[in-house]
């Protein structure tokens, strides 16, 4: 086909359903890597941790019954891996700075929007590190063979932030509920939440057979 199928893909880096579909784009991409592309972008779930997860689990826990939560949520999927201590022993204030790092990274070299990503959750979810703090968010550069001076440098132009605003704003302006989402078909097709690979497959399926099916509308 003489154009790629356009996947956009909203995430935010603290979000465990997130890590856990991320495998799912991966095996469509492996599946379709002549016919398909992603793009990476960020929505603020996690934009500030202590009002979702302190307050907004204040009855059910707090902090630790998220994590008993989400150490629940993912006992089903083996390619997971929660660390014993998650939210516990350390608690990134906010997903944010990783964020302004994938969007400077983008900058720098698109093609290592994955890797990153793949850095910090291992960082976050499995080793319990703090991924708001800027020696963890530089380690995780120099694993993935990223030029820090690089991406400071998009940091302190400002454009990485620019950058995350108009995802933020793109977020609003589609009605992104949360993460993860992914959209199709110029954001005719939205796909919200732990959603199973068959169904991203046959949607993607149908666009490959016909098009421009979505191209115009019924009504």
């Amino acid at each position: 086909m003489s154009q790629k199928i356009a996947i956009t893909y909203y995430t935010d880096v603290l979000c465990v359903w997130a890590h856990i579909s991320q495998a799912r784009i991966d095996e469509l991409l492996r599946r379709f890597p002549e016919e398909t592309s992603v793009e990476y972008r960020f929505c603020s779930v996690f934009g500030d941790t202590a009002y979702k997860i302190a307050r907004g689990w204040a009855d059910r826990g707090g902090y630790e019954g998220f994590a008993r939560h989400l150490h629940e949520a993912v006992s089903e999927f083996d390619h997971i891996t929660l660390h014993p201590e998650l939210w516990q022993r350390s608690r990134p204030a906010s997903s944010a700075p990783a964020h302004l790092v994938l969007k400077a990274v983008q900058r720098v070299d698109k093609r290592q929007t994955r890797a990153l990503l793949l850095a910090l959750r291992t960082a976050f979810f499995e080793r319990c590190l703090d991924i708001g703090r800027w020696s963890v968010l530089q380690e995780a550069l120099e694993a993935v063979g990223v030029s820090v001076d690089a991406v400071r440098e998009w940091i302190d132009s400002g454009r990485a932030q620019a950058d995350l605003e108009a995802d933020h704003r793109e977020q609003q302006a589609l009605m992104i509920q949360g993460s993860p989402t992914i959209l199709l078909n110029e954001g005719r097709q939205k796909l919200y939440g732990n959603v199973g690979y068959g169904i991203i497959e046959a949607n993607i399926r149908e666009l490959l057979r016909s098009p421009s099916a979505g191209a115009a509308s019924w009504c």
